[in-house]
C-alpha cells in the first residue's frame, strides 16, 4: 500500500462535473493498493496517518495530530503510485492490485479512518477524478 500525504486548507474531488467529496483543513491521501496488500496494512497507515504530527502549534513547531486541528480526510484512490517506468517510456502497473481487491481494501481504508472518528470524504473508485487542492506548506508525505 502507498500512499501520497498532502496537508491541505481545503481540496475536493469532482467526477462528471458532479463534486463527490470535499473538505476544508486536513489531509488529501491519495491512496494506492497494491498486490498482497491487507486489511492489517490498511490499519496501520490509517493509524499512522491519524496519529502524525504535522500541524503547527501556537509556536509555530509542526507538533498537532489531525485530531489537535479538528481536521478532516479526503481519501482518493490512485493506483498509478504503482507505476513502474524502469522500462522503456510506458509505465506498467503490474504491481497494482487488482480492481476488486483494490476497490474494497480502499473502502476499507475510509470506513477504518470513519470508525476512529475522522470525517473522511471519498472520489469514486476508477472513475476519471479531478481533484483540487491548496496544499498547506506545501507539506507532503509519502508513505508505504
Amino acid at each position: 500500500m502507498r500512499i501520497v500525504l498532502q496537508r491541505v486548507t481545503s481540496a475536493s474531488v469532482t467526477v462528471d462535473g458532479e463534486v463527490t467529496g470535499r473538505i476544508g483543513t486536513g489531509y488529501l491521501v491519495l491512496l494506492g493498493v497494491g498486490q498482497g496488500d491487507t486489511e492489517e496494512d490498511c490499519r496501520r497507515l490509517a493509524d499512522k496517518l491519524i496519529n502524525l504530527r504535522i500541524f503547527s502549534d501556537e509556536n509555530g513547531k509542526i507538533n498537532l495530530s489531525l485530531a489537535d486541528v479538528g481536521g478532516e480526510m479526503l481519501v482518493v484512490s490512485q493506483f498509478t503510485l504503482y507505476a513502474d517506468c524502469r522500462k522503456g517510456n510506458r509505465p506498467n502497473f503490474i504491481q497494482a492490485g487488482k480492481p476488486d481487491e483494490a476497490e474494497r481494501l480502499y473502502n476499507y481504508f475510509a470506513d477504518y479512518c470513519r470508525s476512529k472518528g475522522k470525517h473522511v470524504e471519498t472520489g469514486i473508485f476508477g472513475a476519471d477524478m479531478k481533484v483540487e487542492l491548496v496544499n498547506d506548506g506545501p507539506f507532503t508525505i509519502v508513505l508505504e
